[in-house]
């Protein structure tokens, strides 16, 4: 006789799995020139499924940073203290080189193999890529002022992950963050009031005076930031501790108290005074640092790409053991479609998210590739702005899929699902990459020339395709109304896009499904509306987790 105390008719916990046997992130692996590096990826993939990589992400959600301004004595130490499995999870994305190791690779596909580990890793826990995703970005704002790559880049890139406050260049590895935002601008820069006045002694160090509203990862080593200096808005290096040995006059006032990303710190802080050392010209600021900005745009589409297939697999593990009315809720049509819907949805967000990485790539290289650099700086923006726009509608639909289960705390659901919406707000929400694409576009023309070459290299694959590349260009005729229409210009931008890679580097049932439901008009606007006729059934094969706990349920 059972009693009340069984447990009957609840999955298994989804651990000891490979996150990366994911053949939308594995093909692309191979298809962006980085297959060499599946072994690694392979490898990082076991780690993020363990049991232990997943109580690090449980511990530093339930433990956020905190921030001590004084010690015992009042003596002011402006330091975040942080759970130590947030050490354990930075200490293994710097390992693993999910930080700036590619800038100093030189071996092909180095970004595209960096952007398939930062896929899988940000499955435990997304706060930690916060400071790994500036790190990588740094490097190429840095390198407008050579004498600071020289010095900086090959620690930025270090293997090593050196926590604790000593001068940069006497530590064995560095982490970067950034600091541009302020209360009275935001996304609007060029209303930042901080100052910079330079020294005497034309030594290029200028000393910064301000408030920043939104400082990222507070604990860094470095921080690129802006203020006004004679010039103009201008880019500056800030270390945290000075070359003697002293703080720099970095004070930090509050940590933002965040909807998700609570593993991560976020500051307020003042410049009271602080050290700082040009990057670029007076002036150029902006251009300087959208160099890193875009960098980790990319970062945040690959994070949501990777919050979307994470939020399938549970959803999908979750329905194949789960019975009801009789039989698993996977085999019910209904929830068949809706799980089909999400992984395709997430299989569009990642095979678009590689294709950038790669761009990245044969942009970056020492025969750098004109037209990838064209592509990418068009694509990233429509791509941040879609693939971002729906990663909060894809948690909540894959939360939905586990029912009550997966509104309490302990499925790890809702801390996805607070996690999602913050990739689309940071470095420029909807309205600000919208408008970013439209800009490219006017700008720099040969971008659009970039994009349809990309398009239309799919050019006969599908009807539904065709037809919806024939609409965009008519669209993209109409410059009157293009900044009231920019998001539904950009939304039509990055379907077609989607669409075109499924076609090109996919699968077949998950790239005619998305073509039917996307750009055929024939779904609808909730995810499980896929038409009939979509290949449900070896969608789900091809987005199942694999391997450890799941089994043949």
């Amino acid at each position: 006789m059972p009693t009340t105390h069984d447990v009957t008719n609840q999955p298994p916990p989804l651990t000891s799995y490979d996150v990366a046997a994911y053949p939308a992130l594995l093909e692309s692996l191979r298809t962006h020139g980085a297959g060499w590096a599946e072994d690694g990826v392979r490898a990082l993939g076991l780690l993020a499924g363990g049991a232990e990589a997943q109580e690090w992400a449980r511990h530093v959600e339930e433990h956020p940073p905190v921030l001590r301004t004084h010690d015992r004595y009042g003596h002011r130490v402006d330091e975040v203290e942080f759970h130590p499995d947030w050490h354990e999870l930075m200490r293994t994305a710097v390992a693993h080189g999910l930080h700036a190791a590619p800038w100093r690779s030189g071996t092909p596909g180095a970004h595209v193999a960096r952007a398939a580990k930062l896929f899988v890793w940000g499955q435990t826990d997304a706060g930690h890529l916060c400071p790994v995703s500036m790190t990588y970005a740094a490097v190429p704002a840095l390198r407008a002022a050579p004498d600071l790559a020289a010095a900086y880049e090959p620690l930025l890139a270090s293997a090593d992950y050196d926590f604790g406050l000593r001068p940069p260049t006497a530590k064995a590895g560095l982490v970067a963050g950034m600091s541009m935002t302020e209360k009275q601008g935001g996304s609007d820069v060029r209303a930042n009031t901080t100052r910079a006045v330079p020294g005497g002694d034309g030594d290029g160090l200028y000393a910064l005076t301000g408030h920043k509203w939104f400082t990222s990862a507070p604990m860094s080593d470095v921080f690129l930031t802006l203020a006004q200096a004679p010039g103009g808005l201008s880019c500056f290096l800030v270390p945290r501790v000075l070359p003697d040995g002293t703080r720099n006059a970095i004070r930090l006032m509050r940590l933002k108290d965040k909807l998700g990303n609570r593993s991560n710190a976020s500051a307020e802080i003042e410049y009271e005074g602080a050290v700082g050392r040009l990057v670029g010209a007076e002036g150029a600021g902006v251009k300087t640092i959208i160099k890193m900005v875009n960098m980790t745009r990319l970062d945040c589409a690959l994070a949501t790409a990777g919050g979307m297939r994470l939020g399938v697999a549970q959803a999908l593990h979750h329905a194949r053991h789960r019975r009801a009315f009789g039989r698993r809720l996977a085999d019910q049509p209904l929830m068949a479609n809706v799980l089909a819907d999400l992984a395709v949805e997430a299989e569009a967000a990642t095979v678009a998210s590689m294709r950038l990485a790669g761009a990245v790539d044969r942009g970056e290289t020492g025969t750098a590739d004109e037209q990838e650099t064209l592509f990418r700086r068009i694509g990233l923006a429509v791509t941040k702005y879609w693939v971002c726009k729906r990663g909060p509608a894809h948690a909540a639909e894959a939360l939905e899929c586990l029912g009550g289960n997966g509104y309490v705390e302990e499925s790890g659901m809702p801390r996805l699902y607070r996690e999602a919406p913050l990739p689309s707000i940071w470095e420029g929400s909807g309205n600000v990459a919208a408008l970013d694409a439209l800009r490219a576009m006017a700008r720099r023309p040969e971008t659009v020339t970039a994009f349809f070459a990309e398009v239309d290299a799919a050019a006969g694959a599908d009807a539904r395709l065709d037809a919806a590349v024939v609409r965009l260009r008519k669209d993209l005729a109409d410059v009157a109304a293009a900044e009231y229409r920019a998001r539904h210009v950009v939304e039509s931008m990055a379907l077609v896009l989607q669409g075109a890679l499924l076609h090109r580097h996919g699968d077949a049932a998950v790239a005619d499904a998305f073509c039917a439901a996307r750009l055929g008009g024939d779904g609808g606007l909730a995810f499980g509306t896929l038409p009939p006729g979509a290949d449900t059934a070896a969608i789900l094969a091809r987005a199942r987790p694999a391997g450890g706990a799941y089994g043949d349920a």
